[in-house]
């Protein structure tokens, strides 16, 4: 489209499935484009996330091109490039957050440059830390031979090695480059019209470098340009799996060097680079597999070990060892299955709780084998001393990297404690959306921040807590208080705090592996690098609960009257021992049914007898007027709430959360969570909490 005098920039932005970093991204933009004409494209790829119906409303200066499927990222850009009629066109992700002085600092810089034909900015990754690709040179073979084969980062100060990210050069300095990063690129309209669009045979990767190739070919110079800063959350723009993303790239980088550096071009043969490339590939999959099979094959460890050893204790040297591959290798699959089954190779790698639950499902599969299957049936007692040494390092090896990581050794001080454990959390904004971030975070039941302290915007909002949780300082002194308190994550409220002083908290924090966090002020997640934590995840009036259905309810019924016998039977010489002690105390529970008000049974006084309290009570649990996980069973709601339809039980979800006391609106929450999510799995891992933190 013919240049518009009357627009000064022209922004295209293309997106797929990242909805909420879009938002952010718009919103900024829109703030560090306040003073200058402009107009916006974005080019949704066929998103599954009603990314334009959710934002159209919202932003209704906004233009946007709905593609029908995900055209790649090239041919979706050079739509919109044909549409634009700025004087200056900038090319950004859409998971980046621009700062307020951003387009003005590099129009300024233009016109004290009139010579330069493309601009980069400095871009910071989500920890504060420099994004390599900002300032790099174009990948001529030696320079990506080097960058292939591991000499850029043995050697990043080298100019003879280091050349693919520019890593000898200061990063505060202005300098010319041969390209910069495909999520911020800034030109003239000149230069679109002299060399044109992106090369849309690259789908994804390679485009950008193909670009600052042709444009540099053109005669025009491409400057970094570190006085102002953008954050890019990588990676959130290029949502595919990992193997994906990698046969994307590598395929770019072939292209690359096929399309520009024909034969004979260079000392180094196109033909050996392309060797070099696809071994890395190779090396980067199995790097890849490995990453994945680590944890498992940790506990497929452990799991041999205790078969191993509880064999030998059992049998000796008389044991036939050649039948006890087959039976190792059934157990330790279902094992592995059932730890599998508890998330505890996603996103619970080191919750020992999840861990025992999945031992102690896999203990009761395996010992069902051993009645109905000869050829697993040589020993229960092995079965059952395996389960209790599995029991036992199944959680022991995770608590202990959960403890190395607390102590921050070696390197799992960065990725452990801030991907694994409870994270310390500071909530950065005023007054009183830093109230409501704080309610919506300790709503969250599957929560895992440890909310240190509150960091507000002006000295008149200063008071001394905001929702019970301390204020700790002011902005200002954020990297202070990051320090001094040894948190791991900032979650800025960005309603009211300008995105200046969000950008600089995050750029002085470099180095200090912290992991930095947006919550938009009209949305209930928590946006960051690579992940969206949505905190207010329970929907009240929703009522397809799950434990309404007949199946789930005939389940859990079955999973109670097996278990209740299995204690009844494995806890005779306790329930004597203790019984010659002291009598069973009656207890009433009520009951808001009206066809049965009250139910009674008999319990240890709990004063006394800690943790076997529950023992005479296990009768009632076989006849259904308890549960072993449920409400609280000395807790009657009213009609009119959640757990009105929740069983009563001997634990359940508030008796593992009870850490800080309960209000109804608390009890309301767990009693939703469960009824909506529950499983045999999940009563599983509420008893094992339970005996871990002492709860019974």
């Amino acid at each position: 489209m013919a240049h518009d005098e009357s627009i000064k920039i022209s922004i295209i932005i293309v997106s797929y499935n990242v909805r909420e970093f879009l938002e952010q991204a718009l919103l900024s933009l829109q703030k560090s484009l306040k003073n200058i004409s402009n107009e916006i494209y974005v080019v949704d790829n066929a998103s599954s996330d009603g990314t334009v119906s959710f934002l159209k409303r919202r932003f209704r200066d906004v233009s946007f091109i709905e593609n029908s499927e995900n055209i790649g990222f090239a041919r979706a850009n050079n739509q919109a490039l044909a549409r634009v009629r700025g004087e200056y066109i900038c090319l950004i992700n859409p998971d980046t957050i621009v700062q307020e002085n951003t387009f003005s600092v590099l129009l300024q810089f233009f016109q004290d440059h009139p010579d330069a034909g493309m601009l980069g900015c400095k871009i910071l990754n989500a920890d504060g830390s420099l994004q390599l690709a900002c300032r790099r040179s174009v990948p001529t073979p030696w320079v990506a031979f080097t960058k292939v084969i591991g000499l850029a980062r043995l050697f990043p100060k080298s100019r003879l090695f280091g050349q693919y990210n520019l890593t000898y050069l200061d990063p505060e300095q202005v300098a010319q480059v041969e390209a910069i990063s495909g999520s911020f690129m800034f030109l003239k309209r000149a230069v679109l019209e002299a060399v044109g669009g992106l090369d849309e045979q690259f789908f994804m990767y390679g485009e950008d470098l193909d670009w600052c190739y042709r444009i540099r070919r053109a005669g025009y110079p491409i400057y970094y340009v570190p006085d102002t800063q953008i954050i890019h959350f990588k990676g959130e723009s290029s949502k595919k799996s990992p193997f994906q993303q990698r046969r994307l790239f590598y395929e770019a980088m072939r292209l690359f060097v096929r399309k520009h550096f024909k034969k004979g071009r260079a000392l180094i043969p196109s033909w050996f680079l392309l060797l070099a490339i696809h071994v890395s590939a190779g090396l980067a999959y199995v790097s890849e597999i490995v990453r994945r099979l680590v944890w498992p094959l940790v506990d497929v460890l452990v799991l041999t070990c205790s078969l191993a050893a509880a064999v030998y204790v059992r049998f000796r040297s008389e044991f036939p060892w050649q039948p006890f591959v087959l039976v190792h290798i059934v157990y330790t699959m279902i094992w592995i299955i059932c730890l599998a089954a508890f998330g505890v190779y996603k996103q619970h790698r080191l919750s020992g709780s999840k861990a025992a639950s999945g031992i102690v499902m896999g203990l009761l599969i395996n010992s069902t084998f051993t009645f109905f299957f000869k050829q697993f049936a040589f020993s229960r007692a092995v079965v059952l001393l395996a389960g209790a040494m599995n029991l036992m390092l199944a959680p022991l090896w995770r608590f202990t990297l959960k403890w190395l990581a607390r102590k921050g050794y070696g390197t799992l001080s960065a990725k452990l404690k801030n991907l694994l454990l409870r994270r310390r959390s500071l909530v950065v904004g005023d007054r009183e959306t830093a109230g409501k971030i704080i309610e919506k975070m300790r709503s969250h039941v599957d929560g895992s921040y440890l909310i240190e302290g509150v960091v507000l915007l002006r000295a008149d909002e200063a008071e001394d807590f905001v929702n019970d949780v301390p204020v700790l300082g002011m902005i200002d002194f954020l990297p202070e208080i990051i320090r001094r308190q040894r948190v791991q994550e900032v979650i800025f409220s960005t309603d009211k705090l300008p995105y200046d002083k969000m950008l600089n908290a995050v750029a002085n924090s470099l180095g200090s592996q912290i992991s930095f966090k947006m919550a938009p002020s009209d949305l209930d997640v928590i946006i960051g690098k690579a992940t969206i934590d949505y905190i207010d995840d329970i929907p009240f009036v929703d009522l397809d609960y799950r434990l309404h259905s007949p199946f789930y309810q005939s389940l859990k019924r079955l999973f109670d009257i097996m278990l209740a016998i299995l204690v009844l039977c494995v806890t005779i010489p306790i329930r004597l021992v203790i019984g010659a002690c002291q009598r069973p105390e009656k207890v009433t529970i009520r009951l808001p049914l009206a066809e049965k008000s009250v139910v009674h049974t008999r319990i240890f006084s709990r004063a006394s007898i800690r943790f076997w309290w529950f023992l005479p009570a296990l009768p009632s649990i076989i006849k259904g007027d308890l549960s072993f996980v449920g409400r609280d069973m000395f807790y009657t709601p009213t009609q009119d709430q959640v757990g009105y339809s929740l069983q009563p039980g001997l634990t359940g979800l508030e008796h593992v959360n009870r850490g800080a006391g309960l209000t109804d609106e608390d009890r309301k929450r767990y009693h939703l969570y469960y009824l909506k999510n529950y499983s045999p799995f999940l009563d599983i891992e509420i008893l094992v909490k339970t005996m871990l933190k002492r709860r019974f």
